[in-house]
């Protein structure tokens, strides 16, 4: 634990007076287990700007955000014997909560049944360090940029869960809603695993350019009234056999699952606070639609997206918009709040 330092800067969020300020903290020490990350980079997500507008509340009255990030580690507790000081990691975007049936039963992160989310229920990574279990961590090779390993913890492993999730499969029509970081991420993934055609959906115009440059196959408003028919042309009238809904609203919603065909798959990605209407039983019953909430992803899958990018089978070298120092954190907010550059990802260096 020698070498770290007393105090460290941290963007605080006071969730009652909705302020956002950096502030000197003390710089947390390993406990048993645990590890100390000297952060690198870490994203800003939308839900980050979620619990900043007050729609999601965290469970910490005053809590650092940041839940994308990579750097190396600082300092490793007892019982750590697989990490060491200079380890380059990416980390997961969540820890176990030590106390559910499935942990005590030996399941992990993996299999928690109330994972706890950084910045949301414990302090995150817009900071200079990062206290997390040593389970949570990924190895980096040398030759991957931290700051795309940063962009893994969510934008990506998120969705690369969701086609898990969805248990896609080549050949399969699939529809994608909303194209920020996890829509756009989610085009580049189910190309990877065959899916034909992929048809993807934003009523921003570069953000369905940006789609078509990273692989799909047709780009739609959906705010255009011609689209379901549109939907319906592309499919030779079968509709999708898998829609991802990375909008999180009842409109998209809808128009997901009426774009499905027999036996599709809808799954819900995105996150906001609407009620969501699925509409007549009969309907799903008839026509056998499955709709499947997905939050987080395993380990594995967390190594396996750094074994993508480290062989070149996945790109994310675009996915950085830009790289803002943590005083910025507000100015990196309004960019991502106004669509500003139509950014996938602004990241907060330390």
């Amino acid at each position: 634990m020698s070498g770290l330092p007393a105090t460290m800067r941290a963007a605080r969020f006071d969730a009652a007076s909705k302020k956002l300020s950096v502030e000197t903290v003390p710089v947390p020490a390993p406990g048993r287990g645990e590890v100390v990350v000297k952060v690198a980079a870490c994203g800003i997500c939308h839900s980050d700007l979620s619990q900043l507008d007050g729609a999601f509340t965290p469970r910490q009255p005053v809590i650092t955000p940041g839940h994308e990030t990579a750097g190396t580690v600082a300092a490793v507790g007892e019982g750590v014997s697989f990490w060491s000081p200079g380890d380059r990691v990416v980390v997961a975007a969540g820890r176990p909560c030590g106390t559910c049936r499935e942990c005590r039963h030996g399941g992990g992160i993996d299999s928690c049944e109330k994972l706890r989310i950084m910045a949301f229920d414990y302090d995150g990574a817009w900071a200079e360090y990062l206290l997390t279990p040593a389970t949570t961590l990924v190895d980096v090779p040398d030759h991957v940029p931290l700051e795309q390993a940063a962009v893994l913890a969510d934008a990506v492993s998120t969705p690369y869960g969701a086609v898990d999730t969805a248990g896609l499969r080549p050949a399969e029509a699939v529809g994608i809603w909303g194209l920020g970081g996890l829509g756009t991420h989610l085009v580049q993934l189910a190309r990877i695993c065959g899916a034909s055609p992929i048809v993807a959906l934003d009523p921003l115009p570069a953000a369905r350019e940006r789609a078509l440059g990273l692989g799909a196959d047709f780009a739609l408003d959906p705010l255009d009234e011609a689209t379901p028919d549109k939907l319906a042309e592309i499919t030779a009238g079968h509709g999708l056999d898998v829609a991802f809904d990375c909008v999180g609203r009842g409109a998209s919603l809808t128009q997901a699952d009426r774009a499905l065909g027999h036996r599709g798959r809808l799954v819900l990605v995105g996150m906001s606070s609407d009620q969501l209407d699925l509409g007549a039983e009969l309907n799903f019953v008839r026509r056998r639609h499955t709709v499947v909430g997905h939050l987080g992803y395993r380990m594995k899958h967390l190594a396996d997206l750094v074994e993508l990018v480290a062989r070149g089978r996945l790109d994310v070298s675009g996915s950085v918009s830009a790289i803002l120092p943590l005083e910025e954190a507000a100015e990196g907010v309004r960019r991502l709040r106004e669509h500003e550059g139509d950014p996938i990802r602004i990241l907060l260096r330390p």
